[in-house]
């Protein structure tokens, strides 16, 4: 099995298309995603993307907040996401030398089965590895307590191509 971080994303030859679901909003500097991910296109080739875009989660982010400020102060503030609009989306796919560029954002309103099982992996795993594990079982009841359904899904949709008159 083969895995790389997509930062640091090295291939042997350029591929004719990139698709990502729900992934890459956990990158966490969208300027080098985007042109790490053209530098991987060979000219014309595509991107499709898909991933939580601009406003996504925002009620349970505010409940993260809240439950951060009473009990896991050093989380305030603190996001491991990065939930770009269309506008900056745009820009950065234009300078990292894409060309026939569509961003538009999607509401995706989302009620899972185990409410607290999502909440748990899905959208607190990264904020518990911070936190002591003495402190984790609080800090997740707390976040899920405070959580109403629907989830405010956005997803931020992309699809591109790599300008063609670029050299690798």
């Amino acid at each position: 099995m083969w895995c790389q971080d997509v930062l640091d994303l090295e291939l042997d030859e350029p591929v004719d298309a990139i698709v990502s679901t729900a992934a890459l909003h956990w990158v966490p500097d969208h300027d080098r995603l985007w042109a790490r991910l053209g530098r991987a296109l060979r000219p014309g080739g595509a991107l499709e993307v898909q991933c939580g875009g601009q406003g996504n989660i925002a009620g349970v982010r505010e409940v993260i907040e809240a439950v951060a400020g009473d009990l896991a102060p050093e989380l305030v503030g603190w996001s491991p996401w990065v939930f770009a609009g269309p506008k900056d989306t745009e820009r950065r796919l234009r300078e990292a030398g894409f060309r026939a560029i569509r961003c538009w954002l999607q509401p995706r309103p989302t009620r899972p089965e185990d409410v607290d099982a999502f909440v748990r992996t899905s959208i607190l795993a990264a904020h518990l590895n911070r936190l002591p594990p003495e402190r984790r079982e609080p800090f997740a009841s707390a976040v899920v307590a405070g959580v109403r359904l629907p989830l405010d899904y956005v997803r931020l949709n992309v699809s591109a191509l790599r300008d063609s008159a670029l050299s690798g």
